[in-house]
């Protein structure tokens, strides 16, 4: 069975994901660097989060499990959170990944994200993503209802989904650590099991810290990972 890194290694290797042909650094860039992220890019470990706002279990994490990780690692600089949309549970999850997106263009992303799941179950009901949106503090509601109706917002979320099925991430929540999965709103024990692993890596291996996980991760995969 192809594993999680492999089909990472896959992705780095082909770059099929994106509508035009780029380099395979190019596309480790993507994954090692991308937005929206907390914590720092030369962290060591990254942590990829695939979610859906409306994914009850997304949730779970958002409020029990994410708080805990921020504290421990994203503030204090040994891990990158990357979050990645799979927005498949409804057309309002698509309206709710991409109204983040048109937030995020204003630097308001992660305030939207919490907002959204925050009042999920309005979200299911009398509310539309755009409104919840309406009182964030900063936002330009112009530029932002401009965003929403033009295809940018849309074609970033469609790239999420099918970076997430190259992957193999057909659920949510779906999480990589340095390219190894964990499914689902794991405790808290479990993540960081999995982060300890990795940091003891980049700690044993001779590679420096800011370089280890697009050197020792994506770029040794794209030579060579047993299946």
């Amino acid at each position: 069975m192809t594993t999680a890194l492999a089909l990472i290694v896959a992705l780095v290797a082909t770059g099929e994901v994106f509508s035009q042909p780029i380099t395979r650094a190019e596309v480790a860039a993507r994954i090692a660097q991308g937005e929206p992220a907390r914590g720092s890019d030369k962290a060591p470990v990254t942590l990829m989060e695939f979610s859906d706002f409306q994914c009850g279990f997304c949730r779970k994490f958002w409020q029990t499990t994410l708080p805990q990780l921020d504290k421990k690692y994203f503030q204090t600089a040994k891990v990158r959170f990357v979050y990645r949309h799979t927005a498949i549970l409804s057309q309002s999850s698509v309206a709710a990944a991409e109204a983040s997106e048109c937030a995020g263009e204003q630097g308001l992303f992660w305030p939207l994200h919490d907002r959204l799941f925050a009042r999920q179950r309005a979200l299911s009901g009398e509310e539309t993503p755009a409104s919840i949106a309406q009182g964030l503090e900063g936002l330009q509601r112009g530029p932002f209802e401009r965003c929403l109706s033009s295809e940018r917002a849309r074609a970033r979320v469609t790239e999420d989904q099918r970076l997430a099925e190259r992957f193999g991430a057909r659920g949510t929540p779906t999480f990589f650590v340095n390219g190894r999965v964990l499914v689902g709103a794991q405790p808290l024990e479990r993540f960081v099991e999995a982060v300890e692993r990795e940091r003891s890596a980049a700690q044993a291996s001779d590679t420096p810290r800011e370089q280890y996980y697009r050197r020792a991760v994506l770029e040794k995969g794209a030579h060579g990972v047993q299946q």
